[in-house]
This record gives C-alpha cells, structure tokens and sequence, in this order.
C-alpha cells in the first residue's frame, strides 16, 4: 500500500502561481511512477501531468504544457506540481497517484490521494 496526501491548494488570482505537493508513505516511493489529476465540478477527471519512478521523464496535458512542471525528490518522497500563470479554468480538485507506469489515464495508477482544491479567481 501506498499512501498519497496533497497539500498546497488554495485561492489564487489568474496569473498567480501554486505549488502542490504530495507526500507519499508505505512502499518505497522511488519504485513508483507519479500523476496528477483533476476534477472540475461538473466534469471528468482529467489527466494533467505524470513523472517517471527516475524523474527522467515527464508528460503534460496540452491545456498546462509550458506553464506546470512536475516533479520530484525521491530523497523525501513527495511529488510536486508547480503552477504557473493559472486560468480560471485550472479550477478543479487535484488528486496525485501512484502507478507502475507512467501512464496518462486513471486506469493504470493504483494509489490515490485525497485530493486538494485550486481555485483561481478572474
């Protein structure tokens, strides 16, 4: 089992900036490829970001590519999504997971957190 807890959401103006983390606990983190979801209300969730067990390797949906970075420091278990110039429309609970592989959709990750809730202002 692994253990996934988000932390850093909140209000932000559009432009603003956000740094989620998710720290993780149980099986060794490093063995793990990390995600990052969403939700908006109303909507399916979403991919929005992955990252390889090395960190060599990231992928991004088309709506955040070049202004959110995924990453990670094995050393203290915890993934991070940094958001930059935020819209209106990133607005959405943001859940990370943990899989096998470094997959782009819900089906191939196997641990969830609890997610935490963005929420940019116009």
């Amino acid at each position: 089992q692994v253990q996934l807890v988000e932390s850093g959401g909140g209000l932000v103006q559009a432009g603003g900036s956000l740094r989620l983390s998710c720290a993780a606990s149980g099986r060794t983190f490093s063995n793990y490829a990390m995600g990052w979801f969403r939700q908006a209300p109303g909507k399916e969730r979403e991919f929005v970001a992955a990252i390889s067990w090395s960190g060599v390797n990231t992928y991004y949906a088309d709506s955040v590519k070049g202004r959110f970075t995924i990453s990670r420091d094995n050393a203290k278990n915890t993934v991070y999504l940094q958001m930059n110039s935020l819209k209106p429309e990133d607005t959405a609970v943001y859940d990370c997971a943990a899989g096998g592989f470094t997959g782009l959709v819900q089906h191939e990750y196997d641990y969830w957190g609890q997610g935490t809730q963005v929420t940019v202002s116009s």
